[in-house]
This record gives C-alpha cells, sequence and structure tokens, in this order.
C-alpha cells in the first residue's frame, strides 16, 4: 500500500502537488441536500439574475436535435458575427468553453517552466492555479485600497514576465483600469510581455472613466477576454472568447482543444448577440438591485467595496466573513466567502432579482 501511494506522487506533476483547486459558488443543489432547505436563493458566482435570453433558450434546445454531430470547432458563424460588431477580423478571435478555458489556453500556449506571470493581490484564482501548474512564477501585487497599484506593477515587472494577467473589473474586489491608468500602463510596460485583459463583466460595467483596452490590440501583445456567462446568462453553456492579433490566435488555436465549444452553447451565443432587449433588461435590474442592495447595507451599518459591475464586498468584522457566510446558508442564502481570496473579513454578494435582494437582507439583519 505505501508502495502504491509512493507510486502514485510520483506520477504527479510537482506543479500540481500543492495547489489547491479552485473552489467555485455553492450549487444550489448541494445546499439543498445538506441541510434539506427547499427554497434557495443563490447570490454567490456573480450570476445573471433573470436568466438567459428566450431566444437564446430557444436556439440552444433546437441544437440538442443535432447533438449526435460534433459541433464546429472553428466557430464559424459566432466568428463572423462578432467580428461584424467589433469590427474586428475574424482572425483575431478565439472562442473557448467560458474565460476560464481561454485562461487555461493563454497559459499552455504561452507559459514554459521558469517564467513570471503577474497578477494582482487578491485576484480571480484560476490566474494563479493555471499559471502555477504550468511551472510559471507568479508575482502576486497586492492593491491599494481595493484598486490597482500600477506603480507597484510596473516596478515588479522584469524581463523575465511572460504574462500580466488584469481582471478588468476583477474578481472580487472590482478593481479595474481607468483610461488614464491603461494608458500610462501599456505606455511603460515592456513590450516582450503579454497583457491580458479579462472583461467578463464588460457590458455590465458603470463607470465613466472605464478603460478601453481593445484599442491596443494590433498595436501590443494583447489579449482581451469576455464571456457569455454573466451578462448574456449563459454560465451553463459555457462560452467565452477573446480578441488578440492573428499570431497571437494562430498560437492559442493550435492548444485548443478541437470541440471544446458545445453546439448548444454557439446557436445561444448567437441568438443572445442579437436579444439586445433581454441584455438591456439585464443591466435595468442589475441597476436598480445593486442600488437596492447598497442603500440597505449602509442602513445595517456595514461597511462595502462597490464593484462597477453586479457584485458587492461586504465587510462583517474582522475574520467574521466566513462565519456570516455560514449563517447565511442555514437562512438558505447562499453568497461567497472570501477566505480563499485573503479576505477573511469579507463576504461577496452579487445583485439578483429584487425579490432575491431583499431575501438576502432579511436574512443578513438576522444572523
Amino acid at each position: 500500500m505505501l508502495l502504491r501511494v509512493v507510486i502514485m506522487k510520483q506520477l504527479i506533476n510537482r506543479h500540481v502537488k500543492n495547489l489547491k483547486p479552485y473552489e467555485p459558488g455553492k450549487p444550489i443543489e448541494e445546499l439543498q441536500r445538506e441541510l434539506g432547505i427547499k427554497d434557495v436563493v443563490k447570490l454567490a458566482s456573480n450570476e445573471n439574475p433573470i436568466g438567459p435570453s428566450p431566444k437564446a433558450v430557444k436556439a440552444a434546445t433546437a441544437a440538442v436535435l443535432e447533438s449526435n454531430r460534433y459541433p464546429d470547432g472553428a466557430c464559424f458563424y459566432l466568428k463572423k458575427k462578432l467580428a461584424s460588431k467589433f469590427r474586428i477580423s475574424p482572425k483575431g478571435i478565439i472562442i473557448g468553453g467560458g474565460s476560464d478555458d481561454l485562461i487555461d489556453i493563454i497559459t499552455k500556449a504561452f507559459l514554459e517552466e521558469n517564467d513570471e506571470v503577474m497578477i494582482s493581490q487578491p485576484a480571480f484564482l484560476e490566474y494563479f492555479i493555471l499559471s502555477s501548474a504550468r511551472g510559471a512564477k507568479v508575482k502576486k501585487i497586492a492593491i491599494k485600497n481595493f484598486k490597482y497599484d500600477i506603480k507597484a506593477m510596473l516596478s515588479a515587472i522584469t524581463s523575465r514576465t511572460k504574462i500580466v494577467f488584469i481582471g478588468n473589473p476583477d474578481n472580487p474586489t472590482g478593481a479595474y483600469f481607468t483610461k488614464d491608468m491603461l494608458d500610462v500602463f501599456m505606455r511603460q510596460c515592456p513590450k516582450s510581455a503579454l497583457v491580458v485583459f479579462d472583461e467578463a463583466y464588460r457590458e455590465l460595467v458603470d463607470a465613466k472613466d472605464y478603460s478601453d483596452p481593445f484599442k491596443y490590440i494590433g498595436k501590443r501583445n494583447v489579449v482581451v477576454l469576455r464571456t457569455f456567462s454573466k451578462a448574456y446568462g449563459l454560465a451553463g453553456l459555457r462560452i467565452g472568447y477573446g480578441f488578440s492579433n492573428e499570431n497571437l490566435i494562430s498560437a492559442m488555436d493550435k492548444v485548443r482543444l478541437p470541440f471544446n465549444v458545445s453546439l448548444p452553447a454557439q446557436r445561444a451565443a448567437l441568438a443572445a448577440l442579437d436579444d439586445t432587449a433581454h441584455l438591456k433588461e439585464t443591466i435595468n435590474v442589475i441597476k436598480t438591485g445593486k442600488y437596492f442592495l447598497v442603500k440597505n447595507l449602509k442602513v445595517l451599518g456595514l461597511k462595502t467595496v462597490i464593484s462597477p459591475a453586479n457584485f458587492i464586498l461586504v465587510n462583517c468584522g474582522k475574520n467574521k466573513g466566513a462565519e456570516t457566510f455560514r449563517k447565511l446558508l442555514k437562512k438558505g442564502v447562499i453568497v461567497r466567502s472570501m477566505d480563499s481570496y485573503g479576505l477573511p473579513d469579507y463576504f461577496r454578494v452579487n445583485v439578483g432579482t429584487m425579490k432575491e435582494n431583499r431575501r438576502f437582507i432579511e436574512a443578513l439583519k438576522t444572523v
């Protein structure tokens, strides 16, 4: 038995041995099984509160009837539609199974052992996990007052820095690059580094000074990632996309799995892009709900960090974030503990429907 354990340990990639797997928001079904609570509200994963477009549902449902065939691995029609919408060549677009699949592809295509990767601290955990699994050395640059410290970031970049991951806005802090910050950063960042802007929440951002890194595509080594998971409500279908110059996209395509995006996901995304009314409704629901949450959290005397997107960090007091998270679970309300992000005083909550928002506030009052 001991020999078997030793042999199994030898099989494991040494860069993976000490990594902790990404822990997503607790699923509704899991809480129902654990505590027997039937009426559960989930505000833990920054999901679309009103669901996908009915047009997207119809398109995905019809596509299921063709599931005996492999999907178009090149996602020709979706690339064509995105190319027209964003005025970019289809050769400058890559499609993946959500942003996390594209982040994985990026690390696979560009990182070699002992390359340096720079991220903020805290940041979306997959930047660290996937980069570390490739054997890269990850530098974490602390945010300052829940904003990016670009001076510290630029100072930390060396000739060995291969990739810089920037959540724009970042999860969980909501930190983002303003227009001025973006131009300063790109002007001083070495051209040898690949800068990846993860714009998963782009359509939901409400900030007049928000930056537009898209303008650097073709001018610098930049990748801009976006997704259908958030604003378009297709998180369960797993589909995202990225923009870059044709050479970088070509390198990424070499390591992309051939059928990484299902046919229902492709058809749903095409339909979702056409349903501008549903996107507008989503944005309005989030704007209204966010105002309600911020107002009521203030009444409760809780300090908050408000993102420009659809989520809020809530300060519960010293090391009280996880405790509050667990107490809310017993009330049938799922938020996100921030312990794994190094923020033990906080939990994160996303905007839901007004019914869900009220349920959360009432539960929070009791705990």
